[in-house]
C-alpha cells in the first residue's frame, strides 16, 4: 500500500504556481481548507483561477487570497456574499464565469471521470446560458457544459489514513469529493491522520489513489467565519410572512421530500414538526434535517445551505454535492420552495439577478427551479411603488420558464394548472376585489 507524504500547509504551498487553475471544496464555512488557502496567501502566487461555490468571507480562505489580489478569475455560483468580490469583479481586477451550483459540482465531477462534458436543464432560457451549445432532448430543452479541470485541488476532509484514504464529515463533503478527481495534483487538508487499517473501507469517500499530500491541520470555529454559531435568529418576522409561511406549509404533503429556499420559505421550517413526516433536504448534502440546535456550531452540527448549523433526525444521510443536485434534477425532491422577485402567467421566474446590480450570485435556485416535481414561489404580492410582481410577463432576468405550480403571496395563493391559473385562497385582511386591482397577471377565481 502507497504511504502518502505528509506536508506542512507551507510546504504544498510551494506547489502552487503563478497561472494555476486550483479546485477548491466547501461550501458557507464547512469543508473549506482554510489553513492551505491562508498558507498560500503567504506566497507571491498570483495570476490564479479559483474554482469553488464562492470565494469565502472576506480575508478569510480564498477571501484572503482575493484581498491580496492574487486571484485573477473566480469560477462558481455565489460571490455576492463577498463585498469585495462583487467589487472586484466591477472594478475589472477579476473575472467571474458563473454557473448555477448543480451545474459546478456536476462540471467538476465530469472533469475527474474523463467526460466531454454534459446537457442540463438547468439555466435553459437564462442569460446564463447564452453563448452556450443548446439542443432538444426528449423534448425538453439542454444546455451544453463543458468539464472543468484544474491543476490543482485543494480539499478538506475530517479523516486520513497514511495511504490518502478520506473520510467526510456531514455536510462537509460538498464540493469536496469531485473536487478531489478532478486535477493533477490533490492536496487533502485534514482533521485526522491514523495508519493504513485504521479506516473501516465502507465508509472511505475519497480512495487514496486521487491523493498526493495530506496536511493536518486542526480548525477551529475562529476558522470558519461568522456564521459558524447558533446566534439568536436573524430571521425578519411578522404576522404577514407567518401567513404566507403557513399558507405554504398548506400546499405540502406528508412523506414529501421538500427544500426550502432562503427568506420566507425558512420559515416553514419553524411550522414543520415530526409528526407532519415532511423530509427535509438542502442542496449542500443532507436530508433529513432537523431544527437548529439550541447551541454549538458548525464544528458540532451540520449546516444547511442557509450556512446555519442544524440537527440530523433519526433516519438522515448525507452525501457530496454533486450526487445532492443529481438528486434534485433526476425529480428525487417532490418540492422545492424559494422566494420570487416576479413571477408571470407562464410560469416563468425571475428571483436571482436586479438591473444594475451584478450577476455574481444564483446558487442553487436553478437547479431546483427545473430539476423538483413540484415549485412553489414566496413573494410579495407588489413591489415597493405598488406595483404587482406577479405580471403578465416578467421584465427580470429568468431564473427557469415555466415551472411554477404554486404563487403564494402576502395576499393570495395562486395555483398554475392546465386549465390556467386560477385564485384558490384570499389572506386575512384583503378581499377578492383586492387581488384583482392588485394583480396584472391574468387568473381565475376559485376561492
Amino acid at each position: 500500500m502507497k504511504q502518502v507524504p505528509v506536508i506542512t500547509a507551507q510546504e504544498a504551498a510551494t506547489h502552487i504556481k503563478n497561472g494555476d487553475t486550483l479546485l477548491v471544496g466547501g461550501f458557507g464555512m464547512t469543508g473549506n481548507p482554510v489553513h492551505l488557502l491562508h498558507a498560500i496567501a503567504e506566497t507571491g502566487v498570483s495570476r490564479l483561477t479559483y474554482v469553488g461555490n464562492n470565494v469565502g468571507e472576506p480575508g478569510l480562505g480564498g477571501g484572503r487570497l482575493l484581498r491580496n489580489g492574487q486571484i485573477s478569475k473566480a469560477i462558481g455560483s455565489f460571490f455576492t456574499s463577498n463585498p469585495e468580490a462583487v467589487a472586484a469583479a466591477q472594478d475589472g481586477r477579476m473575472a467571474v464565469e458563473l454557473l448555477p451550483q448543480g451545474t459546478l459540482g456536476e462540471a467538476i465531477r465530469a472533469g475527474g471521470a474523463g467526460l466531454g462534458g454534459f446537457y442540463t436543464p438547468t439555466s435553459a432560457g437564462t442569460p446564463l446560458a447564452e453563448g452556450r451549445e443548446s439542443r432538444i432532448i426528449d423534448g425538453r430543452e439542454m444546455v451544453f457544459i463543458k468539464p472543468i479541470r484544474g491543476d490543482v485541488s485543494l480539499i478538506r476532509a475530517w479523516k486520513a489514513d497514511t495511504a490518502g484514504n478520506l473520510q467526510y464529515r456531514m455536510t462537509e463533503n460538498n464540493f469536496n469529493q469531485a473536487a478531489a478527481t478532478a486535477s493533477g495534483l490533490v492536496i487533502a487538508e485534514v482533521e485526522e491522520i491514523v495508519p493504513v487499517g485504521a479506516l473501516d473501507p465502507n465508509t472511505i469517500h475519497t480512495p487514496g489513489c486521487f491523493v498526493d499530500y495530506l496536511v493536518q491541520a486542526h480548525t477551529s470555529e475562529a476558522d470558519l467565519g461568522s456564521s459558524a454559531s447558533v446566534t439568536a435568529s436573524a430571521k425578519k418576522v411578522d404576522d404577514a410572512r407567518m401567513a404566507m409561511a403557513q399558507a405554504v406549509l398548506d400546499e405540502l404533503n406528508p412523506g414529501e421530500v421538500v427544500n426550502l429556499g432562503i427568506g420566507i420559505p425558512t420559515l416553514v421550517a419553524d411550522l414543520i414538526s415530526p409528526e407532519s413526516g415532511i423530509i427535509m433536504h438542502t442542496e449542500n448534502g443532507m436530508l433529513g434535517v432537523g431544527p437548529a440546535p439550541a447551541s454549538g456550531g458548525a464544528l458540532d452540527y451540520p449546516v444547511n445551505a442557509g450556512k446555519i448549523p442544524v440537527t440530523a433526525l433519526p433516519g438522515s444521510s448525507y452525501f457530496d454535492s454533486a450526487a445532492s443536485f443529481g438528486m434534485i434534477r433526476g425529480g428525487h425532491v417532490d418540492v422545492a420552495v424559494m422566494g420570487g422577485l416576479e413571477v408571470d402567467q407562464d410560469g416563468n421566474l425571475a428571483n436571482w439577478a436586479v438591473p444594475g446590480k451584478p450577476l455574481l450570485g444564483v446558487g442553487g435556485a436553478m437547479d431546483l427551479a427545473t430539476g423538483a416535481k413540484r415549485l412553489i414561489v414566496t413573494m410579495t404580492h407588489c413591489d415597493r411603488d405598488g406595483n404587482s410582481k406577479f405580471r403578465k410577463q416578467c421584465t427580470l432576468p429568468l431564473t427557469a420558464k415555466g415551472v411554477v405550480d404554486v404563487l403564494v403571496t402576502d395576499r393570495a395563493v395562486f395555483h398554475f394548472t392546465d386549465n390556467g391559473i386560477v385564485l384558490t385562497k384570499v389572506l386575512q385582511g384583503y378581499t377578492k376585489e383586492d387581488i384583482a386591482a392588485s394583480t396584472g397577471a391574468d387568473y381565475k377565481e376559485e376561492c
